[in-house]
């Protein structure tokens, strides 16, 4: 019984490296922008069986925006960033070097107090192997790119320093398909009025 599992990357909430461990950022400017040129791209979505979303304001505000109407997923929320929570990866560093590099260099580390990179994947690898099995379920869900990524690394069973190297655009959408302790990566792409963007 395989089920098919599209991910979409919320739309733009701040440049790169602006972007908050754990921000509540709504759309920018740029974000609706992006949304209503690739609307009529991800707009077939909508039809998926089961549509979903993280509970970031901007996740919700994306799926809603292209005509999803999805439930929230607690567990797919960003990974907790303890006293992080709220900082760019920058200020962290200028704030605790040695707890930055630690926690980029072991997957289990909490040197914030939050989740463990290890647990993030896990957590979003359980939602994942939760999903319906009925044969032919399609889903989509609206996700920051964190998530995205942490469900990559866990669908492909790779090592979880493999999260760094993956990089999530927004609005750019990523299918696995399978079941629970076995999925297939496809990849879908960015919409082609991205590409150029």
């Amino acid at each position: 019984m395989a089920v098919q599992v599209t991910f979409v990357a919320a739309a733009r909430g701040s440049p790169l490296l602006a972007e908050r461990f754990e921000g509540d950022r709504q759309l920018d400017q740029a974000g609706w922008d992006e949304v209503w040129r690739v609307a009529h791209e991800l707009l077939p979505l909508a039809a998926a069986d089961l549509r979903y979303c993280s509970p970031t304001p901007r996740s919700r505000a994306t799926g809603d925006a292209l005509g999803y109407a999805p439930l929230v997923q607690v567990a797919l929320r960003d990974c907790d960033m303890g006293r992080w929570r709220g900082l760019t990866l920058g200020e962290a560093m200028a704030r605790e070097p040695q707890a930055v590099d630690a926690w980029l260099a072991d997957p289990r580390s909490t040197p914030h107090g939050g989740e463990s990179l290890l647990s993030f994947i896990t957590r979003v690898g359980g939602w994942l192997d939760t999903r319906p099995a009925e044969d032919g379920c399609r889903i989509v869900a609206v996700a920051e790119p964190s998530v995205i990524r942490a469900a990559l690394v866990y669908a492909l069973k790779a090592p979880p320093f493999t999260y760094w190297n993956i990089d999530v655009r927004p609005l750019s959408t990523t299918t696995v398909t399978g079941r629970a302790g076995r999925w297939y990566l496809c990849l879908d792409g960015i919409p082609a009025s991205l590409s150029h963007a």
